[in-house]
């Protein structure tokens, strides 16, 4: 799916007063548009930002629409895909390669349904299941070598992780109610 800040107008923004809201809140305050853009994403069901909303954002704020993006992609808490219910982050770095993380994300990708989409080698990963329960991503080191392989689910560090152990992790989940 490409990208495109065009294609949207913010006419199809539902949340816009809320978003206006979060804008007068941080006005002129230290780091006004990490808070606004980090405000903005929680109001999206699946935890993004689509393009219509970093436009308006553009627009309320005065910012450049490419400063608003470049925000935006360049730190990694920020989403432009919708994400899942839950999220797992499994990281990439040379340890943590080393000691396995590969076979993790092919056992992801074995036992959840991403439709067409296929995890590449190489590749930085960012899927969601069909259902978008579940979104998976790449990191390129979590700076936590000596626990490799490290995998983040929901915000929670799972160090030494195994197939085995992620195993438990998706029953766990199954049971907090996971389709």
């Amino acid at each position: 799916m490409k990208y495109s800040l065009t294609k949207h107008r913010p006419e199809k923004i539902k949340d816009r007063l809320r978003i206006d809201n979060i804008i007068s809140r941080h006005k002129d305050t230290p780091g006004e548009l990490l808070n606004i853009l980090e405000e903005t994403q929680i109001l999206s069901k699946y935890n993004y930002l689509s393009p219509a909303q970093l436009k308006y954002i553009a627009e309320k704020t005065s910012y450049p629409l490419s400063v608003v993006y470049s925000v935006t992609t360049f730190y990694s808490f920020f989403n432009l895909k919708p994400q899942g219910e839950h999220c797992i982050i499994v990281c990439r770095g040379t340890a943590c390669h080393t000691k396995g993380s590969r076979r993790i994300l092919d056992y992801l990708e074995s036992v959840l349904d991403f439709g067409d989409e296929k995890i590449n080698e190489g590749e930085k990963v960012f899927l969601t299941t069909k259902d978008k329960v579940i979104t998976i991503k790449t990191v390129a080191c979590f700076g936590q070598c000596a626990l490799a392989p490290v995998v983040e689910v929901d915000g929670i560090i799972h160090s030494r992780m195994t197939v085995e152990k992620m195993k438990k992790v998706l029953s766990a989940l199954k049971k907090k109610g996971l389709k």
